[in-house]
């Protein structure tokens, strides 16, 4: 009797806090076990605590389906907005549909939909991600001189980001033909992944100078895996995207050679911003984004100091 008391005071202090809380925002995040929308997640639980909104997150784990049902769940408490970080950017109209019919404002956050231009009533907050294979290129592009044998390693086929980053290094490839792409596959985002496929194209033989990963994570990955194989530390450079803390540390061992900001607070402060304004009936910009900035070993202390 007394555990079931106990049980209904938190559930009670809960529904209180839902119920009294000057707007209701309810948040999907495609996988909360992905590093990176870790960090976006802690960002809008901080910016909701700083506007006084009372929000919750949900995990899609990666399905589609389960996202979409808890938007439309959302949608049937009657929050106030609707924040997500899509599962997959090819299959998000139904999500904004759902958002449209109930006029329930909606933020797309860190992902962009494969529609590039959505109906009124939702906003995208994310960063251009061929800035970001740019940025990455262009420094490894000095590193090797003009010249040598490039693996790349893509995220996940089924987000533009994917494509996007990728495409932004092959914009600068243009301009360094005696850099040569040897390998192209996918780590799904993942280390685990990024170290095994980086050893079986060791094991096939393949020699590349560079790699070049979506993130940090892939990146990472590739480095164990050429350490196992008794590389030494820096002898094929490699950079990924995000910045985040893991990502610095593999910097500083010499790991990596470079990384890409991507900032979480920023995209998470952003779709919470883009969310309120929608709700007072404010104006705001159909996309938002917030740029990326590349990370070079003499910079680690200032963008450390934006983890402390």
């Amino acid at each position: 009797m007394r555990r079931c008391s106990l049980l209904f005071a938190t559930l009670l202090l809960l529904f209180c806090q839902w119920a009294t809380a000057d707007y209701r925002i309810g948040v999907s995040i495609a996988r909360v076990d992905d590093n990176f929308m870790t960090y976006v997640r802690n960002g809008l639980d901080e910016a909701a605590k700083k506007d006084g909104v009372q929000i919750q997150f949900e995990d899609a784990q990666g399905d589609v389906v389960r996202q979409l049902n808890q938007v439309q769940g959302f949608i049937n408490q009657k929050v106030d907005a609707v924040i997500v970080l899509p599962v997959d950017t090819s299959a998000t109209a139904n999500i904004t549909r759902a958002a449209v019919e109930a006029k329930t404002p909606l933020v797309y956050v860190n992902r962009h939909p494969d529609e590039r231009t959505l109906p009124k009533g939702v906003v995208t907050v994310a960063s251009n991600d061929i800035e970001a294979g740019q940025l990455q290129m262009r420094y490894l592009a000095e590193k090797l001189g003009g010249k040598g044998n490039l693996a790349i390693i893509m995220g996940d086929l089924a987000q533009n980001a994917t494509h996007d980053r990728t495409e932004g290094v092959k914009q600068v490839l243009k301009d360094f033909p005696d850099i040569k792409v040897v390998e192209q596959q996918s780590a799904e985002w993942q280390r685990n992944k990024g170290m095994d496929l980086t050893s079986n194209w060791l094991l096939a033989g393949s020699r590349f100078d560079a790699i070049v990963a979506n993130n940090d994570e892939m990146a990472i990955g590739a480095a164990m895996a050429l350490q196992q194989s008794g590389k030494a530390k820096g002898e094929v450079a490699i950079v990924g995207i995000d910045g985040l803390p893991d990502g610095l540390a593999a910097i500083k061992r010499g790991m990596l050679v470079a990384s890409v900001f991507q900032d979480p607070k920023a995209q998470a402060t952003s779709a919470m911003q883009a969310a309120l304004k929608m709700i007072k009936g404010e104006p705001v910009e159909a996309e938002v984004w917030v740029p990326f900035q590349l990370i070079k070993p003499e910079q680690l202390a200032v963008f450390e100091q934006r983890y402390k």
